[in-house]
């Protein structure tokens, strides 16, 4: 369930299919937590293959059979992890719920887990950490790099990757270190190459939220966010 008032900074939800076995992850005060990937389509045709870190008391082997499809809710969560040295940033989806995805489904529920929207949506309410960084491909395509710091509880915070496109891209190149945000969007999965100082290449696999939207929280307006919004939209 969604029952922190923290999930209002950060909650996502998730459908698509087990892909590959799970893995133990960690231990806390008796509770073990396990990591598995789900498969979620898009439209395009490919697919976003998101790591998924959950308690050993919401899940079953059945339940995370391959193949089976599950709707997941949660939070896009990072955490760093130290190797050969070097401080590395860890993204995972933190499943607070999980449930099967029958195929015997009404055809009304069928057609509401395809919409984009539904079968991977995240909602990520934080603070601009990094000078956004804009660019433009060799196509003249507009990207901006942004870092979000959101909130999570006892004093900590989620460190998460986000990218955006477009007029959006423009827009975030001129806001400031600090400022808050609310954004709008999906996980994606992205395999890149980290290249060694001495020549060799890894293919690594990167994860971050595409931005469909976003809009600016003024400071001293919290509470009347949904009514300014609009305009914030239209500015974006």
């Amino acid at each position: 369930m969604l029952d922190t008032n923290y999930l209002e900074n950060n909650y996502l939800t998730l459908v698509g299919k087990v892909t590959g076995e799970k893995s133990f992850s960690h231990e806390i005060y008796g509770e073990r937590f396990f990591v598995f990937s789900l498969s979620i389509p898009r439209l395009s045709g490919n697919a976003d293959i998101i790591p998924v870190t959950v308690s050993e008391r919401l899940i079953t082997d059945e339940m995370l059979a391959e193949g089976n499809k599950l709707l997941i809710k949660g939070q896009f969560r990072s955490y760093n992890s130290y190797e050969q040295q070097k401080n590395r940033l860890i993204l995972t989806v933190f499943a607070k719920d999980i449930v099967e995805v029958q195929d015997e489904e009404s055809q009304e529920e069928n057609e509401m887990v395809k919409k984009d929207i539904v079968t991977n949506e995240v909602v990520l309410t934080g603070y601009i950490c990094k000078k956004p960084i804009y660019r433009q491909t060799p196509f003249g395509r507009e990207i901006a790099d942004i870092l979000l710091a959101v909130n999570r509880a006892y004093n900590k915070s989620d460190y998460i990757p986000c990218i955006a496109w477009g007029r959006n891209a423009r827009f975030c190149q001129n806001i400031e270190v600090g400022v808050q945000v609310k954004i709008v969007g999906r996980v994606q999965s992205r395999t890149y190459e980290k290249k060694f100082e001495d020549g060799t290449v890894e293919t690594r696999v990167a994860y971050e939220v595409s931005i469909g939207s976003l809009e600016l929280i003024e400071e001293n307006d919290t509470e009347n966010n949904e009514n300014s919004s609009e305009e914030n939209q239209e500015a974006v």
